[in-house]
């Protein structure tokens, strides 16, 4: 459904340097930002979305590796065993030391349960992936990562992240 324009007009007509402010929230490429700050007023979220989607894929591998840099990872769920911290912080420096960047995948339909088991699947198989292959991986998680924070910015509803989410960028 899709939002009304009265939910975005704070953003639609926010001082530009403001809106790009509140956008690297979201995603931390000034390019994408900025591209979306200077087609506003979008008519509704769905419009906005479809515009940050396509700025995504319109990143150069220099804008993906600006956008990765600003990314962080998030403390393990409380009462997450020493093993699951130990596993996680190994396969993270082996992601890292194979592709240069954060590890990054967007958990918003999980539970915290689930997050952890999903992270580590997850950048098990990663690593198994050629450069190129993994950059489009890569690129279509922080889409959705964007997405999701994107949506939660603007106060819509949509998924909700994992609370805690082990180690993966919120």
């Amino acid at each position: 459904m899709p939002s009304s324009p009265a939910r975005l007009e704070p953003f639609n007509f926010a001082p530009a340097d403001s809106a790009v402010q509140a956008l690297l929230t979201c995603c931390h490429s000034l390019r994408w930002a900025h591209r979306l700050a200077d087609h506003r007023p979008y008519p509704d979220l769905d419009a906005l979305l479809a515009a940050a989607d396509e700025a995504v894929y319109d990143l150069t591998p220099a804008d993906l590796a600006e956008a990765l840099a600003g990314e962080s990872l998030t403390p393990l769920p409380d009462g997450a065993y020493s093993a699951a911290h130990t596993a996680l912080s190994a396969a993270h420096a082996a992601y890292e030391s194979r592709f240069g960047h954060v590890f990054v995948i967007c958990v918003d339909d999980f539970s915290p349960d689930e997050a952890l088991d999903q992270v580590l699947a997850g950048i098990r198989s990663r690593l198994t992936h050629d450069p190129e292959e993994e950059r489009l991986i890569t690129s279509e998680e922080l889409r959705r990562l964007a997405r999701g924070r994107l949506t939660r910015l603007l106060g819509e509803p949509g998924p909700r992240p994992a609370r805690n989410s082990p180690n993966v960028p919120d």
